[in-house]
């Protein structure tokens, strides 16, 4: 598990992930061209609008995102 802080908003905070979290979150933000914070923030913004499981914290929408990512890719290279 590593802690890591991020910036929102312009606001800082910190999350826990585990090291493959954080790994496959570098490669999306890479693959799509975005930073690192601006992929949490997306990915903060939809949780907070309702969207892939409002109700939970940011450790796990991202979770969450990163294994939504994961499907995609398999289904695609079906």
């Amino acid at each position: 598990m590593r802690k890591r802080s991020v910036t929102i908003d312009g606001h800082r905070t910190s999350v826990s992930l585990e090291d493959a979290f954080w790994t496959e979150l570098a490669a999306l933000a890479h693959a799509r061209g975005l930073s690192f914070n601006t992929l949490i923030a997306e990915i903060d913004h939809a949780r907070a609008a309702g969207e892939g499981g409002g109700s939970t914290n940011l450790s796990s929408a991202l979770r969450l995102h990163v294994l939504e990512a994961l499907r995609q890719r398999r289904d695609e290279a079906r």
